[in-house]
């Protein structure tokens, strides 16, 4: 009887008679399975079903009350198993868009159900994938607590797998809160832990992911392409959407190397063609802006693939180096053929305010990236060739220094006479 009612809400779905489907799933998951083994097999498929119908038709209201109800219904199944069902319906809801706030209502729920229950791996999954929430909705702290309660757990029982997955959330967190030092450390930990293990594709590109962005944070950027390159083929060979994440952040690299060969190699290879859209449209202008050194290119990127770029908090978070490595080569274009130009065509020529390009060639000079001075009485800035060292300076100091080294020798040896 169940097998029938299951082909003909199957059959209403694909009819797109929702209110048919949903009465037909419900009257199957309704009726006892006992220790039937196809029965409760059945009941596992509907649930599946009704929940993809939720989901498709954007209920949110209705997935929810399903995940609350399915309880009942899996009190035949094994421990494995509900804890699969559960994290697959909680799932549905990561292609909903805003729903992250019932995403945790739902989960900690879950969670309070296990601890009840006594469902000891069921809640350190569902912990692990309420981090993962945590970190998305931007809840570092919560995140970073329910971390450090996990970790001590997942320590004494030794489950590798879990261990890895949790220090890579830790690695990321302590990266969003801006400490470094710690979010090493913890990929180091993860790293460690993941060689003692068979690590899933997903969880090493995860790794390699992570390794490539903090490497980038040190401005090894070379170092950071190879992590972001094992990374790709990870995520890529999975056809996971991370991969189009990890390509900007490959073509990120080799802009902030000045390496604009390099970049259009990367974007007329198959794996650019497989991704093309917006996101690497967006990598492609920024590109062509920092190989013309124009300013005002990349302010028109940046505000024509606004969502591409800012969305990103990685790419933003390069993007003010990049920013003031774009205008120390645009003034450095400007200054070139001349040896003495007023301030004020400079910045005019740049588009920028008088006092911000006045301060920016102060510190352009202090940092030496060409010697001149500014004459403020005139709004001048008078530029100088770069000065060459004598060498003669040089072979002075060392023969002085060997002087002393010998006379200091010579007293020496006089004092032990006397």
């Amino acid at each position: 009887m169940t097998s029938t009612l299951l082909q003909e809400a199957q059959a209403a779905t694909k009819a797109e008679n929702l209110v048919k489907a949903e009465h037909l799933y419900k009257e199957i998951l309704s009726k006892s399975a006992g220790t039937n083994e196809k029965a409760l097999a059945e009941q596992e498929t509907a649930l599946y079903e009704l929940g993809a119908l939720y989901r498709d038709h954007r209920k949110i209201k209705e997935l929810e009350n399903l995940i609350h109800t399915s309880r009942t219904v899996m009190s035949g199944l094994g421990k494995s198993k509900v804890a699969k069902i559960i994290r697959a319906l909680i799932d549905l809801f990561s292609t909903l868009p805003d729903t992250i706030d019932t995403q945790i209502a739902v989960t900690k729920d879950c969670i309070s159900w296990a601890i009840s229950e006594r469902r000891n791996f069921l809640r350190q999954s569902l912990e692990t994938r309420l981090v993962s929430l945590y970190i998305e909705r931007g809840a570092y702290f919560d995140a970073l607590s329910l971390i450090n309660t996990l970790l001590k757990e997942l320590k004494r029982l030794d489950d590798k797998m879990v261990l890895v997955e949790v220090q890579l959330f830790e690695s990321r967190v302590c990266h969003a809160l801006r400490n470094i030092p710690k979010s090493k450390a913890a990929l180091t930990s993860a790293r460690t832990s993941a060689n003692a293990i068979y690590c899933p594709t997903l969880m090493q590109a995860g790794l390699d992911m992570q390794s490539g962005i903090l490497h980038a944070e040190d401005k090894d950027y070379k170092t950071a392409f190879s992590y972001f390159v094992e990374a790709l083929d990870g995520y890529s060979s999975q056809e996971d959407p991370r991969a189009i994440s990890v390509l900007k952040y490959m073509l990120l690299c080799k802009i902030m190397l000045n390496l604009t060969d390099d970049v259009h190699a990367i974007l007329t290879g198959k794996m650019a063609q497989k991704y093309a859209g917006r996101d690497i449209e967006a990598m492609k202008a920024v590109a062509s802006a920092h190989a013309n050194r124009s300013l005002k290119e990349f302010e028109e990127a940046l505000e024509t693939y606004k969502t591409e770029l800012s969305s990103d908090t990685i790419i933003r978070s390069h993007f003010s180096a990049l920013y003031d490595t774009l205008l120390e080569q645009n003034l450095v274009r400007v200054i070139e053929p001349f040896s003495c130009v007023e301030i004020s065509h400079v910045a005019e020529v740049v588009g920028l305010d008088t006092r911000q390009v006045e301060g920016k060639l102060s510190q352009m000079i202090l940092d030496k990236v060409f010697y001149g001075v500014l004459d403020q009485g005139n709004g001048w800035l008078i530029v100088f060739d770069e000065p060459r060292q004598d060498a003669t300076y040089d072979a002075a100091l060392d023969t002085i220094r060997h002087m002393t080294a010998v006379v200091d020798l010579l007293y020496e040896k006089a004092s032990k006479l006397n």
